[in-house]
């Protein structure tokens, strides 16, 4: 048994101003053959914001209004996971975490023990940051650099991350048709690290960057992982229950 994070981002997980479903129904159903081969899943979620958009059209570029979407987005995200996996008979949970908890021992621990005891009665976490509650300087800002926390701390084998890029290149396959998929990467260059982020979706809050760096922090502790399309889950599907490295970039 494995236990693996699976993070989806707001690009995969919105399409337009509206959530993309079939792309949310697609992962959901993925999940659920992760658990049916016995893995543990955590599921570190995207798109509340989003999901509050669709519901109540704020200025997003004003703090508090992305807040107050994210506030009213959570539950109608959380509800439309909860029903698509109980077609599959899954239960799963809220988990909302501030990047304070890995640096307060006591909090820590009474999360971990929450966690441990949600996946050993097979309940799938669904983890976001506390967007409402979140101060500037105590956030991640993003949840790939999240993702990777929680697969260290929560002692998980693998960090997946499904966004709308089906790997890592040599450069920016944008700007160049001759870039190259690197599918196995054992060092990131700290050079990389210090440029500016950029994020495709008005949604989003990452970009390479901040997969970069949650790919550094794992590979320090000796962790792997995993980045691949969340648009088509061909690859991720072969990897994670075949075995088989057709796609996608390895961290390790």
């Amino acid at each position: 048994m494995k236990r693996i994070v699976l993070k989806v981002g707001s690009a995969v997980l919105t399409q337009g101003d509206s959530l993309a479903l079939d792309r949310l129904y697609n992962l959901v159903e993925f999940i659920s053959e992760l658990k049916r081969i016995g893995n543990e899943v955590i599921l570190v979620s995207s798109g509340a914001v989003a999901a509050g958009y669709t519901l109540l059209q704020l200025d997003k570029k004003i703090i508090s209004n992305k807040q107050a979407l994210a506030s009213i987005g959570q539950p109608f995200l959380m509800d439309t996971y909860r029903r698509k996996f109980g077609k599959y008979d899954i239960l799963c949970s809220q988990v909302l975490l501030e990047a304070s908890i890995f640096k307060d021992n006591i909090r820590l621990g009474h999360a971990k023990d929450t966690i441990n005891g949600l996946l050993e009665n097979d309940v799938v976490p669904i983890i976001n940051e506390n967007d409402v509650t979140a101060v500037e300087e105590l956030v991640f800002g993003d949840n790939d650099q999240l993702s990777a926390h929680i697969t260290h701390y929560f002692n998980a084998d693998l960090l997946v991350i499904l966004t709308d890029i089906d790997g890592y290149y040599n450069e920016n396959p944008h700007h160049n048709k001759n870039a190259k998929l690197l599918k196995f990467v054992d060092k990131v260059d700290k050079k990389l690290l210090d440029v500016e982020q950029t994020a495709n979706s008005e949604f989003a809050t990452g970009g390479i960057v901040t997969k970069l760096k949650a790919a550094q922090f794992l590979l320090e502790k000796n962790k792997q992982m995993y980045l691949t399309s969340g648009f088509d889950l061909t690859c991720a599907r072969r990897y994670l229950l075949e075995n088989k490295h057709i796609g996608g970039t390895l961290f390790a």
